[in-house]
């Protein structure tokens, strides 16, 4: 098992691509990982033949342990397998024994502290034409999706790039509907028991852990201000005239007002790195994505040089791929400042758990009309509340609300975002 990214400690095997006995190369796409963050494809690093598979689909396995070998043929393999507990039946729950296996090829399994590199491999030897095509031109979560509803991937067209088939597609074939919050969620099951256990998924498994290690070992402290959005509402509305490509949203705004004043106030572009303290010179802005499972954070690297447009259109590019479980490991790492929006969903204000080593995250509520007072006269006016969560450790108040006062100051003046 590959670390396929730096944070994963160990993956879920979602369904292997190659059978016992298949004639292998170094490249190969041998199975799809459940990750810390996404479902990516497990490489072969070896040329030979599949000999053993030592790990069942939907089974755990830490990270450098064995699930499987490559050899040549006739090469005796008694050696590496005689440890290996036997795969248990699929409809079993794997046992901590079982799923405690990993990948080795014909060299060394990769160590965790290397991660794989984010780029697949070349596009594997199939059972079938059919079946290679549908692997080139689909993501695996959408391949997930029409097995779930059987449906033939070869019947939907590809809106990806390259006429990848992705998750959109799969949700729009004819005659399919979302699927139900049942299949989501735990419910009262239909038979008539009390619950229904739900195994965790490496998403869920990493939230949990790092939410642990946020919101009791932080000293967190919470500043809240309320800004007027009238001028940046009218600013979006005069670039919505100019056509389709000049189009931005309320929180594309937000986050490059943001970029700029994490630019001015290093002192909160920060990480707690335990015996010392880094302030960045670049501002790599993380942006809370709901997924299915839970959540990630892509990351909009430079976000302080990018214009808005650039900024609008690299941040809905992200946000897509991360609910289709279709980011690198590079692309949500590295942040340096995170925000997160719930406004969408008529939250006014909240308060978000700052993921470490940063040592801030920004809240952003919805955007309501209010009654205020207005060069002397009570007006109504568009008003948007947002909570920075800061790690004392770092940012102290008077640093905190330094910051605010310029994000205030950049979006009740939104042409300073220009400059």
């Amino acid at each position: 098992m590959e670390a396929l990214s730096p944070t994963m400690e160990e993956g879920r095997l979602v369904k292997w691509l190659k059978a016992e006995g298949d004639a292998v190369k170094s490249g190969d796409v041998l199975a799809e990982v459940e990750t810390d963050k996404a479902i990516m494809e497990l490489v072969a690093r070896g040329d030979g033949v599949l000999r053993k598979r030592l790990l069942d689909e939907g089974a755990t396995s830490p990270v450098s342990t064995l699930i499987a070998v490559i050899a040549a043929k006739d090469e005796d393999i008694s050696a590496l397998t005689a440890g290996a507990p036997a795969a248990a039946p699929k409809a079993a729950a794997p046992s901590p024994q079982q799923s405690a296996a990993a990948l080795s090829a014909q060299q060394p399994a990769a160590p965790a502290s290397t991660p794989a590199a984010g780029t697949p491999g070349p596009t594997p030897h199939a059972p079938s034409p059919t079946a290679a095509t549908t692997r080139q031109r689909s993501s695996p979560l959408a391949r997930r999706l029409a097995v779930e509803r059987g449906l033939d991937l070869g019947s939907i067209g590809g809106s990806g790039p390259g006429g990848r088939i992705v998750k959109r597609d799969v949700e729009s074939a004819p005659g399919v509907t979302a699927a139900p919050a049942a299949t989501r969620a735990p419910v009262r099951a239909a038979s008539g028991e009390d619950f229904r256990d739900v195994p965790l998924t490496q998403i869920r498994k990493t939230i949990a852990r790092r939410l642990a290690e946020s919101i009791g070992p932080v000293p967190t402290f919470y500043l809240t201000a309320e800004f007027d959005l009238e001028r940046a509402a009218e600013m979006r509305s005069a670039m919505a005239e100019l056509g389709d490509e000049y189009k931005v949203s309320f929180n594309d705004i937000v986050m490059k007002a943001v970029a700029t004043a994490l630019a001015q106030h290093p002192e909160c572009n920060a990480h707690w790195l335990g015996d010392h303290m880094r302030y960045f010179n670049r501002v790599h802005l993380g942006m809370a994505v709901a997924v299915e499972d839970g959540l990630i954070t892509p990351v909009i690297f430079d976000a302080d040089r990018k214009g808005l447009r650039e900024l609008a259109l690299e941040a809905r590019e992200l946000a897509g791929r991360a609910r289709e479980r279709r980011l690198k490991p590079e692309e949500y790492t590295g942040s340096t400042f995170s925000v997160s929006n719930l406004g969408m969903f008529g939250i006014d204000h909240f308060t978000a758990i700052i993921n470490p080593p940063e040592a801030g995250i920004l809240a952003i509520g919805g955007i309501e009309p209010k009654p205020v007072v207005f060069d002397g006269n009570v007006v109504v006016r568009r008003r948007l509340r947002v909570t920075m969560s800061c790690d004392h450790r770092v940012i102290d108040g008077a640093t905190g609300a330094r910051f605010l006062q310029t994000l205030r100051r950049l979006l009740e003046l939104p042409l300073l975002l220009t400059y």
